[in-house]
């Protein structure tokens, strides 16, 4: 009770302050991002000090330096977040694991103070439409016509959807991270050091780092400006001089961008029933055993039939039939037939009783081994060049479901039958194996010695890692991404990896750090586009309306230039407020809204009534956003900028 007394008397010291409700990664994270902006006080709100990622919250919160408070609710219900505060919020964030809690949640909030800005976790795309929809007229309702009031009240985001992109673009080789806006696609490209600009080159990103200039998607080097390491956004000079020393990371546009044919497609009827009956284990009914205890029963017809033949005028098809039936016990007695078959009836009946208890068993053991080989679709030994995906949770499924809009062949490992995207593989006809990646000798079943790529998105580091290892020791050059959460863990895990297997490319992706930068956008009234990681750091794509900003209003795009911290790319006339929040779920623009000139002259002067689309840091966002700078990164060690 003191405790919340507490918190109460601290939030209520600011005028505005920020709610974070999880139970996950995500939520840790996100308060890290806010963490670094100054002046506002960040609540979060979880279910437990100690389990999950309640302790590193907690640390947080101990900081003197810090503005994140901390209250313990095993629910959000309303007597919670008024507890933190949310009737004076700016925003909250919700990003429980479960859709149906976030939900409830968001209602919640928005009956309890109509203008707080939402920004909600939603797996489910078509719930989190509707529900945008829903928060976002009652929020219009309550404010009446004032178009400002309502400006990107509610955001839906799926930290699926912001990771999957460069989780794909981490596996496949030569597609590296994309961006997709209006319709046009731009990529981060690296270009080697002393290699020219590309006329499809729109700006440089990044002076990689002289350790790992080949690798922009790497995390293990440190982003600082000094000789070696990482620049993002250099300037103009910077650039220049480097280029023959450094590779650059360049944003490329995509000129020619092959749309892939929809998974969803229904092939051909011959075809479709290929896919779903082709790969079906028959030959287990054709197995020693099978054959062994039918191939008895054909001699056992075979003798008798002769037999009866013998004994019997009729015609052949008789002397087989008679047999059939008696070994069966499906024909009458022979009381008024000869003796001969009388005799052969009951030595047929002495042989049904000895051979169809083995004919039975035989054919259940097939049945039931049938059914288990066929969950699984064994890839052909003459695979080559595919993408092995190890998981099918919520990330997994989006990861399937993109790859196989492309044209790379995947073999999908899953241990749980009812995981979410098992029924999506059986239906994409993919390799499906339902077993452990971890157990002996899965890994050689998808073929990993002649696959290309390794993608791990199981929720266990440990078990990840010992799963990539494992795929190392049979194909030393396979390009492994694993799912990781802790930064050190994942910077030591791929310095290492590197070391020891220097022929080939390892990353370490966090799926809440490729997705917090977004939640912490749209917390402060931004729909960022896309994150690009860059080593251990990442960028930021998003769209700003010029006025407001006296870093940009009235300045020459080359003027509103700040070296580290924020390019502008494209402008574009603004459109009215309340269009401006009615982007999608994942970032892209309606197509009725005015085009963007993506090479705009240095010398243009950005107008109140022009929008831009920038690339920034997340400290560039952060000013952008507050007005103000962020705190001196040394006062707590966060994750680089």
């Amino acid at each position: 009770m003191y405790a919340t007394l507490q918190l109460r008397a601290r939030v209520g010291q600011r005028s505005q302050h920020v709610v974070i409700c999880g139970d996950d990664g995500l939520a840790h994270r996100l308060a890290q991002e806010l963490d670094a902006v100054c002046g506002e006080a960040v609540t979060v709100v979880l279910p437990s000090r100690r389990e999950g990622h309640g302790a590193e919250v907690v640390a947080l919160h101990r900081d003197p330096h810090s503005p994140v408070e901390l209250l313990i609710s095993a629910r959000p219900d309303e007597q919670t977040l008024r507890e933190a505060g949310v009737e004076r919020a700016a925003a909250v964030a919700l990003t429980y694991g479960d859709d149906q809690t976030n939900m409830t949640a968001a209602l919640l909030a928005r009956s309890i103070n109509p203008s707080v800005r939402l920004v909600i976790r939603m797996f489910n795309r078509d719930r989190g439409r509707h529900l945008e929809l829903l928060l976002d007229r009652a929020a219009a309702a309550h404010a009446g016509q004032d178009d400002a009031f309502i400006d990107a009240s509610t955001t839906v985001l799926s930290d699926a959807d912001t990771a999957v992109p460069e989780l794909v673009a981490a596996a496949a080789v030569g597609h590296g991270p994309t961006l997709q806006v209006e319709g046009k696609v731009f990529r981060g490209v690296v270009r080697p050091a002393g290699t020219p600009p590309h006329a499809t080159d729109l700006a440089t990103l990044a002076v990689l780092s002289g350790t790992h200039m080949d690798d922009p998607m790497g995390e293990d080097s440190a982003e600082t400006p000094g000789a070696n390491g990482t620049q993002l956004l250099p300037d103009t000079a910077t650039a220049y001089h480097r280029q023959f020393t450094h590779g650059r990371l360049m944003l490329e546009e995509v000129t020619h961008h092959h749309a892939p044919a929809s998974p969803a497609r229904r092939p051909a009827y011959r075809d479709w029933l290929s896919d779903r009956l082709g790969h079906l284990p028959w030959k287990i009914f054709v197995s020693r055993e099978v054959t062994a205890v039918f191939g008895v029963l054909a001699a056992a017809v075979v003798l008798l039939a002769t037999a009866t033949a013998v004994v019997e005028d009729g015609p052949l098809w008789k002397s087989v039939y008679l047999p059939l039936l008696d070994i069966f016990t499906m024909g009458d007695p022979a009381t008024e037939d000869s003796t001969a078959r009388q005799v052969l009836q009951l030595i047929a009946g002495f042989v049904g009783l000895a051979v169809l208890p083995l004919v039975v068993a035989a054919a259940m053991n097939a049945t039931l081994a049938f059914r288990t080989a066929s969950a699984n679709h064994v890839p052909d030994t003459g695979l080559h060049d595919h993408i092995v995906l190890v998981g099918l949770g919520k990330i997994g499924t989006r990861v399937l479901a993109q790859l196989c809009t492309t044209d790379h062949k995947v073999v999908v490992i899953e241990r749980d039958p009812q995981a979410r995207g098992v029924a999506l593989a059986r239906e994409l006809g993919v390799h499906l194996l339902l077993e452990d990646a971890a157990a002996p000798g899965v890994l050689d079943l998808a073929r990993i010695g002649t696959g290309k790529s390794l993608l791990v998105l199981t929720h266990d580091d440990g078990e990840n890692l010992d799963i990539v290892m494992a795929a190392r020791e049979s194909n030393p050059r396979v390009r492994a991404v694993m799912r990781l959460y802790g930064d050190d863990f994942a910077a030591t895990v791929s310095r290492t990896m590197r070391a020891g297997y220097p022929d080939a490319l390892t990353r370490s992706r966090s799926v809440s750090a490729l997705a917090a930068p977004s939640f912490a956008a749209a917390m402060m009234g931004r729909h960022v586009l896309g994150v690009m990681p860059v080593e251990r750091g990442s960028l930021l794509f998003t769209v700003v309306d010029v006025a407001g900003h006296p870093e940009l209003e009235g300045h020459s795009i080359h003027e509103a230039f700040k070296e580290h911290e924020w390019r502008v790319l494209a402008v574009g006339p603004a459109t009215s407020r309340r269009s401006a929040s009615s982007t999608d779920t994942l970032g892209g623009f309606r197509a009725d809204r005015p085009a963007f000139n993506w090479r705009p002259p240095h010398g243009r002067v950005l107008r109140h009534d022009d929008r831009v689309v920038l690339v920034t840091t997340r400290r560039g966002l952060d000013i952008l956003m507050t007005g103000v700078q962020p705190r001196p990164a040394g006062r707590r060690p966060h994750p680089a900028q």
